[in-house]
C-alpha cells in the first residue's frame, strides 16, 4: 500500500511557476500590456473559432444552429485579430476590464471564505480575507483612475501572480487539494 504525500504537488508546482512569472513581469513591466492585449486577442480568435465550430456542428446534427454562437464567433475572431494587429486599441479596454475583473474575483473569493476556513483553516482564512479586501480597494481605485491601470499594469499583474502563487504554495502544504 502506497502512502500518499501530504504535499499537493500540482499546487506547489503551479505556485512556484506563478511566483517566478510574477517576479519576471515585475522586473520587465514595460511590454506586459502589449502582451496581455495580444494574448487576449489570441484567446478571442480561438474562442470565436470554437463558437463557429459549435454552430456548424449543431446545424449539421439538428438542422439548425444557435445563431448567437455564429454571431459571437464571427465577432470574437474579428475582435481578436484587431487586438493582435493593433494592440494599442485594446489598451483602454484592458484598463477598464482589469479593475472590474479584480473586483469580481475578490468578491467571489470573499463569498467563499467560510467554506475555505472550514477546509483550509484559520491561517488561510485570515490571509485570504486581508488579500481580497486589499484587492477590492485596489480594484475600486483603478476603476476611477484608468490611466493608473495602464501605467501600472505590469506591476499589478506581477504582484497578483505572486500572491496567487503564494496562495497555491500555502494550499499545497495544507494537506488539502484544489486539484485531484
Amino acid at each position: 500500500m502506497r502512502r500518499q504525500s501530504d504535499i499537493g504537488w500540482t499546487e506547489l508546482i503551479l505556485g512556484i511557476v506563478l511566483i517566478i512569472l510574477g517576479i519576471f513581469i515585475i522586473k520587465q513591466p514595460v511590454g506586459i500590456i502589449t502582451w496581455i492585449v495580444v494574448l487576449c486577442g489570441l484567446i478571442a480568435v480561438f474562442s470565436g473559432i470554437a463558437d463557429i465550430v459549435l454552430y456548424v456542428k449543431m446545424e449539421r446534427f439538428t438542422g439548425f444552429g444557435p445563431i448567437i454562437s455564429l454571431v459571437t464567433g464571427i465577432l470574437g475572431v474579428m475582435a481578436g485579430f484587431m487586438l493582435m494587429v493593433h494592440p494599442s486599441a485594446g489598451t483602454w479596454a484592458i484598463a477598464m476590464i482589469l479593475p472590474i475583473w479584480i473586483i469580481a474575483h475578490c468578491i467571489s473569493r470573499l463569498s467563499h471564505l467560510q467554506y475555505m476556513k472550514m477546509h483550509f483553516g484559520s491561517t488561510y482564512y485570515t490571509l485570504s480575507l486581508i488579500l481580497n479586501i486589499l484587492g477590492l480597494i485596489v480594484g475600486i481605485m483603478l476603476v476611477f483612475r484608468p490611466m493608473v491601470t495602464i501605467l501600472s499594469m505590469g506591476v499589478l499583474v506581477g504582484a497578483y501572480l505572486i500572491l496567487e502563487g503564494i496562495e497555491c504554495v500555502v494550499t499545497a502544504f495544507s494537506g488539502k487539494r484544489y486539484y485531484r
